[in-house]
């Protein structure tokens, strides 16, 4: 099953929950509508017969009831929903986590802050924000969030620090993997549906408060909606659980195969069963996310129904040797971080020193990554394929779904940063001025013109930082930049929003400062404002308005005609390579998709196609992207620049292309 495969899991997942919940709240109504025609409709004595009967056929009662049922559970889960806006860091201050300091010194901090950041550089997403629950000894995690641009980690105080490296490895890669299969979406809406359902027991007991001589039909009212509305919830929880127990299984597997440890996801487990705390969390807002946590956060079952597979189911299916005996744990001291050993089965990926800059500051250590420019494809072991799908089956396979090998390339490049980098990217000034730094000429005149427009444009602390940076940024070789810009972007949601806005502005005047916007320059942009725009302006989130290609033809032309020239400089060339992508979307190609001249497929078109694409259905993006791979591929070679093409495009997407590595 691949990336686009479980998103429409995911989906569908979602469509069903929401079936559930209509039919809950039809439910809902029936009762609250017996009991107010039970408690209002009265007894009604007919004349004609002299007999009494109940009435319940009332239509004036049946819409107050109705309109009243539904607005009641609407507005509570429209507040719920709204709160949750933030994404994930709304729900991680619930639990009342504590937002880590990137640059932290403390030892099981740093290990926390590096195992997330290179789980994040080998997926391919911006790294997220990193929470601990101070106040939770026990063992459990969680991601949350709308998306990978607003999502959150959190973590227990007792997995920070009774886990080893290893292990708190695999936890994270489980929750990286919720994170890329779509899963954080389908529970924030769970918690915004059921707190609805929630809001009848809040008027169930404004209305038991009520007092005065003929408040009783009130209070009965009250007591039969604090009823209807626990079991109501009751249902809801079900189906959390229900959710809950599916998809840990998943996540379970695809962390394994991220990491290529089971050891290290079943040691987990293992200390889990073996502490007194277990995985419980004391906060009473436990069971509103209990579908959320790595393993069972409730002191309790809820109503003799688990909200996580039994531990021991989860660690034979990693460990089958597992005896039933859980270990005893022994809290350890805090080591210094060290660096973590090669993965299993992966070389180190090793690149030359670049050559260093006329400068006095010597230059930082090399990064590690694929081999320099022109950046051979990866090729797995032969497939059964035609010899010219290999490279877009790489590629498309590779989204959402990284390997070991992505992970040792994140594990390389993070301990071959310099100090002084991996400070300023942790940081809101210095990560301010590291962005600004990548967009400075290399020119002495034209890069002094552009630190006059950064001054205007921003503080000059700002820029007097950014001059500071730039001759160790110089060092960075193109395909790191942008890992490295991922790893700035926790400091810049830490920008308040006057600062954002300058922020904004000094992007925009660097890059218009020369005239020409060049293809790197508008794949920062893109992808940095894109991932920031969600954390300023939560509201701004695409609406899925195309679910067919015919609409989007034009737009498909643009990417596979800016695409193709990305790749090639000669004419021929380019337009066999366009045509090659544009065969893979079938026969609207030949009808449809133009070959564009390069003024009509410039970055201008493309951020707008780009746009337009964002609001498609995973199935098209899949095509389209496959497309552009198709392009890419022809020659056989991924230039630096196609390579950030695909990126961007792909990003744009919100499908996350790991880094391309050397087999």
């Amino acid at each position: 099953m691949d990336f686009f495969e479980r998103q429409d899991k995911a989906r569908r997942h979602t469509t069903l929950l929401v079936v559930y919940f209509v039919v809950a709240v039809a439910l809902l109504i029936g009762a609250v509508y017996f009991v107010v025609a039970l408690i209002f409709g009265g007894i009604e004595l007919k004349n004609a017969t002299e007999e009494t009967t109940v009435s319940w056929s009332h239509a004036k009662m049946f819409l107050a009831t109705t309109a009243g049922t539904l607005g009641i559970i609407s507005a509570g889960s429209f507040f719920k929903t709204l709160s949750l806006a933030r994404g994930g860091r709304a729900v991680a201050e619930l639990l009342d986590g504590r937002l880590v300091n990137p640059n932290s010194t403390d030892a099981h901090e740093r290990k926390l802050l590096n195992v997330v950041e290179e789980m994040a550089i080998a997926s391919g997403v911006p790294v997220p924000q990193v929470y601990v629950m101070d106040g939770e000894a026990g063992i459990n995690a969680f991601a949350a969030g709308h998306s990978a641009s607003d999502a959150a980690i959190s973590v227990t105080r007792g997995a920070m620090t009774m886990l080893n490296r290893d292990e708190l490895q695999g936890v994270i890669a489980h929750e990286f993997s919720h994170l890329l299969n779509g899963d954080m979406k389908l529970n924030l809406r769970l918690m915004g549906l059921i707190f609805g359902i929630l809001c009848l027991t809040v008027i169930g007991r404004i209305l038991v408060r009520a007092r005065g001589k003929n408040a009783w039909p009130f209070l009965l009212l009250g007591l039969a909606l604090i009823i209807i509305g626990w079991v109501g919830v009751l249902f809801g929880r079900l189906i959390q659980a229900a959710v809950s127990r599916q998809r840990e299984f998943l996540a379970d597997a695809s962390a394994v195969q991220f990491t290529r440890n089971p050891s290290g996801l079943a040691g987990a487990l293992k200390k889990i069963g073996g502490i007194s705390e277990g995985s419980a969390l004391q906060s009473h807002r436990a069971e509103e996310v209990s579908h959320f946590f790595f393993a069972n956060g409730l002191k309790s079952e809820l109503f003799g129904f688990a909200t996580h597979p039994p531990l021991i189911e989860r660690i034979r299916a990693l460990d089958p040797s597992f005896d039933g005996n859980f270990p005893r744990v022994v809290l350890p001291d805090a080591p210094a971080e060290t660096p973590p050993p090669p993965l299993p089965g992966v070389s180190p990926l090793v690149q030359p020193p670049p050559p260093p800059p006329s400068h006095a500051q010597p230059p930082p250590p090399p990064l590690p990554t694929a081999k320099p420019p022109p950046l051979p494809i990866v090729r797995p072991p032969p497939l059964p394929v035609a010899p010219e799908t290999v490279a877009q089956q790489t590629i498309i396979a590779d989204i959402g779904q990284p390997r070991t090998a992505h992970l040792q390339y994140a594990v390389d490049l993070h301990q071959a940063v310099s100090p002084s980098i991996q400070t300023a990217a942790h940081d809101p000034l210095g990560a301010h001025a590291l962005v600004c730094a990548f967009l400075l000429a290399a020119d002495a005149a034209a890069r002094e013109k552009q630190l006059e427009e950064l001054g205007r444009a921003t503080s000059e602390a700002v820029r007097q930082e950014t001059t500071r940076i730039w001759p160790a940024v110089q060092g960075i070789p193109p395909h790191a930049r942008i890992p490295l810009v991922d790893l700035a972007l926790p400091a810049l949601r830490r920008l308040s929003p006057s600062q954002f806005e300058q922020f904004r502005g000094a992007v925009n005047a660097l890059i218009v400062s020369d005239k020409e916007t060049d293809l790197f320059e508008f794949m920062l942009q893109k992808i940095v404002m894109r991932h920031l725009d969600t954390r300023f302006y939560p509201e701004r989130r695409p609406v899925t308005q195309f679910y067919d290609l015919h609409p989007l033809a034009r737009d498909a032309g643009i990417l596979l005609s800016a695409t193709a020239y990305a790749g090639a400089d000669d004419p021929t060339q380019a337009r066999a390579a366009f045509a090659q992508g544009a065969e893979s979307l079938g026969r609207i190609a030949r009808a449809e998709i133009p070959w564009l001249p390069p003024s009509e497929c410039d970055l201008t078109h493309l951020d707008a196609a780009l746009d337009r694409f964002a609001q498609s259905v995973s199935q098209i993006k899949k095509n389209v992207l496959t497309a552009c791979a198709e392009t890419v591929a022809f020659d056989n070679v991924i230039q630096p620049r196609e390579a950030e093409l695909l990126r961007a495009i792909a990003d744009a997407l919100d499908c996350p292309i790991p880094p391309f590595v050397q087999a």
